[in-house]
């Protein structure tokens, strides 16, 4: 429930409403406005149900765009400002851009006709700079669409509250925010790239302050401004350390009807719409934005098909390299099915349905008992085994021997080849069991025998060992990533390598070795599932973080980013084109662009390098 907080002296000098003293008078033009925008200049973008028109500083009109209209949102962009509105009687969002210097209105593409009558619109422009348009239907029905130029997208669909007619997007703190008429304000994730989160913001009683419900809404930085249901008390609320912080409600007089009031944030004022026009009230404001840190933001080269089941299926990539390394394969697997495979292009050329596979790995040119092989091995939850699968020289993989492993829930491995020769493969289990084997082959069978087994605290998943040196790279989801180790005859202490902090964020999961050509560094790859991003390390101690990274949408090709990865895997080998310098594939939780079921990203590294400036 929540509940009035009392304010100490500071929150509420941020607060202080300017009593009943309101700004300069409002330019007779903004009267007859249903919504306002305020320009750069003090010029004016106003709409009504019969356009929207572009006003200067003078109240002079210099375009106007003829239409009936509703839903006004922008977005400033230098000299060049983006409004979006709704054509009131196809429901389809008309974007506009406004030249502020020429003083034109210039209409761009227009979005498809929605499928529901639309009562609420808004912009969002995410970190990597595109603009995104937020649908809300009477009924709940909600869409995300982004637009680069003449491109309309789907981005996702969303269940939002019914009754909203309002809604507005704090683009620093990616946060949607909708007004439920009859209930109250609540705040999603407009990222898109992950699961929507929902959370209270003020509500009516008995379970918050709002009289009756909520109405118009405004984002201030670092808060809000919200309106009650009758337009009659204005809502103040500041967003620090998590949580939201109200000042008692002020009155207002606006006499709108429900639905009708409008709130416009302008720069230290608030305009305020009901019955009889619009007024103006300083606001003494001190909040501030809110951001998100820095990361780079790198586009997919490609993606791979979907997979074949809905919900949390793809898990874990394994890169093989061929001959002619256009012709190398990714292999991924399938939690609900079994192991997919595909080329670098992204299409499926096997699956071999052999059950609920977790993490796969792949080792080349093993010499087992005189006989070259490549194989790869994975992890399967139905029978805590482990499955061995050879592949072909044309990249044809085929089920080859499964091993019990003696666990209770069987979860992440990773492979090792040392160089006296040979295959190794380190298993775990979610109780924190890691078990290694030697695999062999005797007489034509594959054979596994177990060398060592030693735990961690808590729950482990991603592993990767570094042939080179030796070294084991593990990671213990709510911990972070440990070093040990390869050699079951020489073991040692576990040591931190990465612990779970401002750099990473808990799971962690996936991770993967970069090795350096000619010299050159190699660098450990680690999935940051809490917050969707990746973290590039030195491979050796003392394991210098390079810098994150997430990958972000790839407009043109219709690909769009990762989130909550599980697994990945990364190759310097030179695969061509994009991926001369090597490539990256990274498991996406959510599948976007539009919603479908989970599948692999392809990055190329020379834009992982380029982003992080590594040698």
């Amino acid at each position: 429930m929540l509940k009035k907080t009392v304010l100490n002296a500071a929150l509420l000098a941020a607060f202080a409403l300017g009593g009943t003293a309101l700004a300069a008078p409002l330019p007779a033009l903004t009267q007859h406005a249903e919504e306002l925008a305020r320009l750069p200049g003090g010029g004016w973008l106003a709409l009504d149900k019969h356009g929207l028109a572009l006003f200067d500083a003078n109240g002079r009109e210099l375009d106007r765009i003829k239409v009936r209209a509703k839903q006004l949102d922008t977005r400033l962009s230098g000299d060049s400002l983006l409004a979006v509105f709704l054509d009131a009687d196809t429901q389809r969002p008309l974007p506009v851009t406004v030249d502020l210097q020429a003083g034109k209105l210039t209409r761009l593409a227009p979005f498809p006709e929605a499928t529901f009558s639309v009562e609420a619109s808004c912009l969002y422009r995410d970190a990597q700079q595109l603009d995104h348009l937020f649908l809300v239907g009477k009924d709940g029905q909600a869409e995300q669409w982004v637009m680069q130029g003449q491109q309309r997208r789907l981005v996702r669909k969303l269940a939002l509250p019914p009754h909203v007619k309002h809604c507005r997007v704090d683009d620093g703190a990616q946060r949607l925010l909708v007004s439920e008429g009859n209930l109250g304000v609540w705040a999603y994730d407009a990222n898109p790239e992950g699961m929507a989160t929902r959370e209270a913001v003020a509500l009516r009683g008995p379970y918050g302050t709002l009289n009756g419900g909520a109405g118009a809404l405004a984002v201030l930085p670092g808060g809000i401004a919200v309106l009650d249901a009758k337009a009659e008390q204005l809502h103040l609320l500041a967003r620090k350390n998590g949580k939201w912080t109200a000042q008692a409600p002020q009155t207002v007089a606006l006499d709108a009807r429900k639905g009708d009031s409008q709130l416009v944030w302008d720069a230290g004022k608030l305009l305020l719409r009901g019955k009889d026009g619009w007024q103006s009230r300083a606001l003494a404001w001190q909040g501030k934005p809110e951001v998100q840190p820095p990361v780079a933001i790198i586009e997919p080269q490609a993606q791979t098909e979907p997979m074949a089941r809905q919900g949390d299926a793809a898990d874990d990539p394994a890169i093989w390299l061929a001959g002619n390394p256009a012709d190398a394969r990714i292999l991924g697997t399938n939690k609900k099915q079994g192991l997919l495979v595909y080329d670098l292009r992204g299409k499926q050329t096997q699956l071999l349905e052999v059950g609920r596979l977790n993490n796969v790995d792949v080792r080349q040119a093993i010499n087992l008992s005189g006989t070259t092989v490549d194989l790869a091995i994975a992890t399967r939850r139905d029978d805590n085994s482990m499955m061995l699968f050879t592949i072909a020289a044309d990249g044809q993989v085929r089920e080859a021997a499964s091993f019990a492993t003696g666990l209770k829930e069987i979860y992440g491995m990773c492979l090792y080849q040392p160089k006296s020769g040979g295959v190794e493969a380190f298993i775990n289990d979610k109780d924190g069991t890691f078990q290694q084997y030697s695999i062999g082959r005797n007489g034509g069978q594959f054979t596994a025998s177990l060398l060592r087994s030693f735990k961690v605290a808590t729950q482990p998943e991603g592993c990767v060992a570094d042939d080179a040196s030796g070294r084991l790279f593990l990671g213990e989801e709510t911990r972070g990533v440990w070093s040990t180790s390869a050699d079951a005859a020489r073991p040692d202490a576990l040591s931190m390598v990465l612990p779970v902090g401002p750099q990473l964020a808990a799971d962690v999961e996936g991770m993967a070795l970069y090795h350096g050509r000619n010299g050159a560094p190699s660098y450990l790859v680690v999935s940051s599932q809490g917050d969707s991003s990746y973290v590039v390390l030195d491979a050796a101690a003392p394991y210098k973080v390079r810098g994150r990274f997430r990958v972000g949408f790839n407009l043109p090709a219709g690909i769009d980013g990762t989130s909550e990865t599980d697994g990945l895997e990364v190759s310097s080998a030179n695969l061509g084109g994009a991926y001369a310098q090597g490539m990256l594939v990274i498991q996406d939780g959510y599948k976007r662009l539009p919603d479908g079921p989970q599948n692999f990203k392809y990055v190329a590294w020379r834009d992982v390098a380029r982003a992080l400036k590594l040698d």
